[in-house]
């Protein structure tokens, strides 16, 4: 479960499961058997359900402090509130996680666990010890940002996630605007507070967050218009879809139409108003070039703990930075192989411009051309579901849908995202994608991102996560970058040996991506380990990978917001091909990568090191079998 509200908000994914030929199956696949009496089998059985039983409760709890949580969960639980954004409300959740530790260690015995269950006490205390190393670092974080920050979450998650079934959820979401705005304001005191400890983002952030805001209060019902605000428009679509179903009548709707424009316009209207006011004044105190985070107070060492929480490893900057060049090395040697394959006469500087500017690579930059994209890519996701079976035991309930970023946050050249569907696969699983500049979205690229945002990528992994029955339900909600990142990066690779890639430049799209996430390793760490600018970062990145200049100057400005996060890709896939590799080294002709793939998503989200030993059990497993 993502911890907190600013957790939620940079988490596309975020950032924030299972085996068995029957793809209804969502049981946990066997653990390594161990030989013991009959009577130690029953009462391991029983603590394991015990503590199993204690998970659920203490979830549960946690839940009631995350309105918005059950919300993206498909629930109507507190749909009238939005979680606690202050210092004391993140103390309160940090005390309570302590306590629940605390129980946790008191109540049971480590040794009479099932394997499964030990990994679930195991995450549990994991998961409170991020919260609780996170906590003396609030100060770093920067509050508002372009990428994905509070300021556009609240609104997104009234727009695709708040349900409007009756006239009392419409009367919730009216009462949630105003939450919304007061959760701006508090949120503005803790970005005024940072900024007065010497803490800020870098102006392109700020600018970023205040075009958003501008673009979130235009339009009807704050000034005389044609044009409809975001959440006005919404607010209308939902009473009028009570009012076609005979949910109310006139009058109601007119009377909740008349409460979301006071709301909007008497509450939600002055918080953005007064941000935007904030923001401007802070300009001209931030940095038009910037360095990373380790030149804030104490930045050196916040930075090294996003990079330990962001890949679940002990890697150091400088390790990471060694495997990026590496990587990046390697990664131009494959691109030069398929250059020569196509026939281009030229250097791949001269290939990347020819990737960069030729026709046959863009749609148009017209409405059809957006439309195309869409429907295109998911006609490379269907494609490859139809191949899904061989190779993997487990396929996710959850239908997936392509859908264009709303206006009001869509960024030229931002990323792709994903939004997860519901656990009980009522709400689609939804892969986004920013349209506003077509320059920015070759074809070519295109089908890896697709897999990756999509099926077998982030949609399937955290929909069977979603989807589990075997193992307790706040694993089936965790979040760790480099499992998920790496598990979607991953699958770009694995769609090729599915048969995908069939045109050699749309390959050569797929090395482009990687490239991407191999050149993250290296501009990350250079800008907030090593003093690198923005500016170096973009020139880095322009000089070994075809990616538009848009793209990659967003690209970089997300780096420089989200310290550690872009690591996270390429470490995590790294990890998962070297344990495959590893495991079919290990068990030969009874390798089985219906198998790997079903144990590695069969636990949900995980840490690195308790994957690799997830995938160990496994192998020890199949080997016991003879």
């Amino acid at each position: 479960m993502r911890h907190t509200l600013l957790a939620l908000s940079i988490a596309a994914v975020l950032t924030g499961c299972n085996p068995a030929a029957d793809s209804k199956n969502t049981t946990a696949p066997a653990q390594p058997a161990t030989a013991a009496p009959a009577e130690t089998a029953v009462v391991q059985q029983s603590e394991s359900e015990r503590i199993n039983q204690w998970f659920e409760q203490k979830y549960e709890e946690q839940l009631q402090m995350s309105p918005l949580q059950m919300t993206f969960q498909g629930r109507k639980d507190k749909n009238d509130q939005i979680d606690d954004v202050t210092e004391a409300g993140e103390d309160k959740m940090l005390a309570w996680y302590a306590a629940t530790v605390e129980e946790l260690k008191a109540k049971f015995d480590y040794s009479k666990l099932d394997t499964e269950a030990k990994t679930s006490y195991d995450l549990w205390i994991y998961q409170y010890e991020e919260v609780r190393d996170a906590a003396p670092f609030r100060v770093n974080q920067y509050v508002f940002n372009q990428m994905q920050g509070i300021h556009a979450l609240l609104p997104q998650v009234m727009i695709n996630f708040h349900k409007v079934e009756e006239v009392k959820d419409m009367e919730a979401y009216i009462t949630r605007l105003g939450g919304i705005a007061k959760a701006i304001a508090e949120l503005q005191q803790r970005a005024k507070k940072y900024a007065d400890a010497g803490v800020r983002p870098p102006r392109f952030a700020y600018e970023g967050v205040i075009e958003q805001v501008n673009n979130l209060i235009s339009g009807a019902p704050f000034t005389e218009s044609d044009k409809e605000s975001p959440l006005w428009s919404d607010a209308k679509g939902k009473i009028e879809a009570l009012k076609k179903a005979d949910k109310l009548d006139d009058a109601t709707a007119q009377k909740l139409t008349d409460d979301v424009k006071n709301a909007l316009t008497s509450q939600f209207l002055p918080a953005y108003q007064n941000l935007a006011t904030f923001l401007t004044s802070e300009l001209d105190k931030t940095v038009v070039n910037p360095t990373g985070v380790s030149t804030q107070p104490n930045g050196v060492a916040y930075y090294n703990l996003r990079l330990k929480q962001s890949t679940t490893t002990d890697l150091t900057a400088d390790q990471i930075h060694q495997i990026g060049l590496d990587e990046v090395a390697r990664l131009t040697k494959e691109m030069n192989t398929i250059k020569e394959q196509v026939g281009f006469k030229g250097s791949l500087q001269e290939f990347f411009k020819f990737i960069k500017t030729d026709k046959q690579f863009f749609y148009e930059d017209t409405d059809e051309g957006r439309q195309a994209y869409l429907k295109d890519s998911e006609a490379f996701i269907r494609e490859i579901e139809a191949k899904l079976p061989q190779y993997f035991g487990i396929l996710p309930k959850a239908p997936l849908i392509v859908k264009r970023v709303e206006a009001f946050r869509e960024q030229p050249g931002a990323a792709q995202h994903y939004f997860p569907g519901t656990p009980d696969g009522k709400r689609p699983g939804i892969y986004y994608a920013h349209l506003s500049d077509m320059k920015a979205m070759p074809k070519n690229e295109m089908e890896a991102i697709a897999y990756h945002e999509g099926s077998p990528g982030h949609h399937m992994q955290i929909s069977i996560a979603q989807e589990l029955t075997g193992v307790p339900k706040f694993r089936t909600q965790a979040g760790f970058t480099a499992y998920q990142e790496g598990w979607a990066l991953y699958t770009e690779t694995l769609a090729k040996e599915m048969g995908q890639y069939k045109s050699p430049y749309n390959d050569f799209g797929r090395l482009i991506t990687e490239m991407w996430r191999a050149i993250r390793l290296v501009v990350d760490t250079g800008m907030h380990a090593k003093g690198w600018t923005e500016q170096q970062g973009v020139e880095y990145m322009m000089a070994n990978s075809p990616v538009a200049e848009g793209a990659v100057k967003s690209e970089i400005r997300r780096y420089l917001v989200w310290p550690g996060q872009a690591t996270s890709y390429k470490i995590g896939m790294l990890k998962i091909l070297e344990l495959r590799a590893k495991a079919k080294a290990d068990l030969g002709d009874k390798f089985d990568i219906r198998g790997f793939h079903d144990t590695v998503l069969s636990g949900g989200a995980l840490p690195l090191k308790v994957l690799e030993q997830r995938v160990q059990n496994w192998v020890d497993s199949v080997k016991a079998k003879g």
